[in-house]
């Protein structure tokens, strides 16, 4: 099942601050959880009764403490700030279509514990994956690459639509490696996140539109491949193109002519339906849809064929 996406942004930077038993920030702090104060390098174990002894050393000690909350406010808001114009970065890459130095820019956050990072790297990882200068060799690696990093977002961020979303994406992608059995055991963890991504953001086309190709794939799936499915599976994936047709109309609705392979497959769908009249009305808006990118030509290309079948 090969999956395409768009998508912008969605839930806001997040960081998980926490080093075992201690909080630090800097080069001297005390550990919300433990209690200990570290100051340029060295610990010593915090001890409230010791400030007791004597008012002058009690309140340089408060002062101090004053000085570390406000410290580590600062560091905390300074990385959060750093965190978002790097998303602001990388989404003006995205819109730009500059793959590669996008790629570089997120490759060097790999190691971050924010969820909003790892799901564009792990989308970046894909999308470096399908250009054509890419060996097959460097492919598999991207695109087990890309699994990882949106497996690492999932878990940081179950609430995040797009990392649901993408996790389900990358999925698929290394299902063309790991052969036909895989594919169609995958297929209900990748419904599965779908229709969390939808739950979690019902406004965004691109899931719905994942969704509705979900279904597509598993309503014309050739009959070989539902014979080995009936002998690995007591219930194996299935879907009708009605269902896939609900979904295709639901994305169009939640945004008008978002993407061109919606208007080509609502036009394919209702070919598959027998219904000539419909699947030449959006066969022919995906024919006239302004060609931005590659597939889009590839899009206006194909439906001008079946036009001409009909």
């Amino acid at each position: 099942m090969v999956l395409a996406a768009r998508l912008g942004r969605s839930v806001p930077w997040r960081r998980a601050a926490a080093c075992g038993s201690r909080l630090l920030t800097g080069t001297s702090g005390s550990c919300a959880r433990c209690g200990r104060w570290r100051a340029r390098g060295v610990e010593v174990e915090w001890n409230p009764g010791f400030l007791k002894r004597g008012p002058f050393f009690s309140v340089l000690s408060y002062l101090g403490f004053e000085t570390y909350q406000v410290l580590s406010h600062t560091a905390v808001v300074h990385a959060t700030a750093k965190v978002e114009e790097i998303l602001e970065q990388a989404d003006y890459l995205y819109e730009s279509g500059d793959t590669e130095k996008l790629y570089q820019l997120l490759t060097q956050y790999k190691e971050s514990e924010d969820a909003e990072l790892l799901w564009r790297l792990a989308r970046a990882s894909r999308d470096m994956a399908q250009l054509s200068g890419t060996s097959e060799e460097e492919k598999k690696l991207l695109v087990y690459g890309a699994l990882e990093y949106a497996q690492r977002a999932l878990e940081k961020n179950q609430s995040s639509s797009a990392a649901h979303k993408w996790y389900a994406i990358c999925i698929s992608d290394v299902g063309d490696y790991e052969g036909i059995k895989a594919k169609i055991a995958n297929a209900y963890i990748i419904k599965e996140h779908f229709e969390k991504a939808i739950a979690l953001n019902p406004k965004d086309a691109t899931s719905i539109h994942l969704m509705g190709i979900w279904c597509y794939t598993f309503a014309e799936m050739p009959w070989y491949q539902r014979r080995i499915a009936k002998m690995l599976f007591a219930t194996p994936p299935s879907s009708t193109y009605e269902e896939a047709l609900g979904y295709f109309h639901r994305a169009e609705q939640v945004d008008p002519n978002f993407y061109s392979k919606n208007l080509l497959l609502l036009g394919k769908t209702y070919l598959k339906l027998h219904n000539r009249k419909l699947a030449a009305l959006w066969l022919l808006k995906a024919k006239d849809y302004p060609a931005h990118t590659e597939e889009d030509k590839q899009v206006q290309t194909e439906a001008a064929q079946l036009l001409t079948g009909l």
